[in-house]
């Protein structure tokens, strides 16, 4: 699962669906979102992203799993 941060979401969809971005998304396309965190500033995006990257693939799914629907997302 790939994680990362962005103050524009649908234009980094677009971006890693086209082939720009990240390696392990070029892989692994079509990518689409799944889970979405709003935090107040970037420095709180940083951290929340590297403890979210050492998650657990399982626990990253349970993260999805239990989230409130505002987080989740369709694709």
């Amino acid at each position: 699962m790939y994680t990362g941060i962005t103050k524009d979401l649908g234009k980094r969809v677009e971006a890693h669906n086209s082939g720009k971005g990240a390696a392990y998304t070029r892989a692994r396309r079509p990518v689409e979102k799944v889970y979405i965190e709003t935090l107040q500033d970037y420095s709180s995006a940083l951290k929340r992203e590297a403890e979210i990257k050492k998650l657990s693939k399982a626990e990253k799914e349970l993260l999805i799993k239990n989230a409130p629907s505002t987080n989740r997302t369709g694709g």
